[in-house]
């Protein structure tokens, strides 16, 4: 049986953030993963650039069912911080828009990152090592794997939701938390494209990777201004992923398709100057041909010349451009989805160590958590701030 001070499952964002913190602090720690590499999803992420934090990440950005409970957090480690942690390893990156910040080479330098603090800091990390079972004695946890036994002080389940099934995601988070006697909330898929209706499907045959500056509003009342992408299973892109985390199933969704211009006033422009011209010519100018050809093939929209148009015309069309409406059939599911809404509930749990308030030592941190961030690093800093608060703590 090997001792160690802190057992951490997960070789995830979260958990190699807490390892390294907690070994700084003289603590022994070993991670164990039952994975053939360390940071899967980090590799995987930001198209292998990895979206690494957000400079406005705030507590505002994400979805808990205790909107406070990541304050502290966020508070006392900062995106400022991170990006600092990787300054200091010597890694390139860029900014994108609406602070996103990606690495300029690879998304393995993050996990470099990672794996070269916990090497400084004594962690042991194994991989290929699978939780078997989990138990707690008065003044410590065993864990035995397909590897070893552990005894240990502390036990940190870092261990991921369940996006991702092809990179290993198991529920064995939700499984400890639950044997422990924790609440889990309901989960569900998240930042996840949508799947269309048949009809749907065949009105926008033909329209896979078109894309579309929109801004789209849930029927809560949640908006994101960002783009659209039809896909041949549906609708995904940036603004669909992040709409996607406030929907739910039968609910409709309206899409500004001319976010920053009105039809009515572009009408107008056209009448002065173009008015002999058709409606789907001076469309087909500010938004995809191929997107207007098909929606008139549809009759969706009215092919007229600019000067034919009557008054309902106008407001069919206003009604159809600025209030599109689609009712999602799914989503893609936990396959595609970037992370898992619902979890361990943060009731359960301290803010500021993240520790279980019924068992003594047990921590949950990452993706298991109630917690879920916008698209956009949002997610990764989370990670980064509660391995940083646990590791602090244990």
């Amino acid at each position: 049986m090997q001792q160690v001070d802190t057992l951490i499952i997960g070789a995830g964002a979260a958990g190699l953030m807490c390892a390294a913190t907690a070994g700084y602090r003289g603590k022994s720690v070993i991670v164990v993963d039952m994975g053939k590499k360390p940071g899967r999803k980090i590799l995987i992420s930001g198209g292998g650039r990895c979206n690494f934090t957000n400079e406005h990440a705030r507590p505002e950005n994400y979805l808990c069912k205790n909107p406070h409970f990541i304050k502290s957090a966020l508070s006392r480690y900062s995106s400022q911080d991170f990006i600092e942690l990787v300054e200091r390893h010597g890694v390139e990156y860029h900014h994108k828009t609406l602070g996103q910040l990606f690495c300029s080479d690879s998304a393995q330098n993050i996990v470099d990152v990672l794996m070269t603090e916990c090497e400084w800091a004594g962690v042991e990390v194994k991989m290929r090592n699978e939780v078997l079972s989990v138990e707690q004695h008065p003044e410590h946890f065993i864990v035995k794997t397909t590897d070893a036994i552990f005894q240990c002080q502390s036990l940190v389940v870092a261990s991921g939701g369940l996006t991702m099934p092809k990179l290993g995601a198991t529920p064995i988070g939700f499984n400890i938390a639950k044997q422990f006697g924790l609440n889990v909330l309901p989960t569900t898929a998240a930042l996840v494209p949508f799947t269309l209706h048949d009809h749907d499907k065949q009105r926008f045959d033909g329209l896979s990777g078109i894309s579309i500056p929109t801004q789209i509003t849930s029927e809560c009342g949640t908006e994101f201004r960002e783009n659209i992408l039809f896909t041949h299973r549906g609708l995904s892109g940036p603004a669909i992923l992040q709409i996607s985390s406030f929907w739910q199933a039968g609910q409709a969704v309206t899409i500004n398709l001319l976010p920053d211009s009105s039809i009515q006033d572009l009408l107008n422009e056209w009448r002065e100057q173009n008015s002999q011209k058709s409606l789907k010519n001076m469309l087909s100018m500010i938004l995809p041909k191929r997107f207007i050809e098909a929606m008139v093939s549809q009759a969706e929209i009215i092919d007229k010349s600019i000067n034919q148009l009557t008054k309902d015309d106008v407001n069919q069309l206003t009604n159809y451009l600025h209030q599109w409406q689609i009712k999602p059939n799914g989503t893609e599911g936990y396959r595609t989805a970037e992370v898992t809404l619902g979890g361990v509930d943060t009731d359960e749990l301290s803010s500021k160590t993240f520790e279980s308030k019924k068992v003594p030592n047990l921590y949950f941190i990452g993706e298991v958590i109630d917690v879920t961030g916008w698209l956009g690093g949002y997610n990764f800093q989370a990670c980064w701030a509660q391995g940083v608060a646990c590791g602090q703590a244990i």
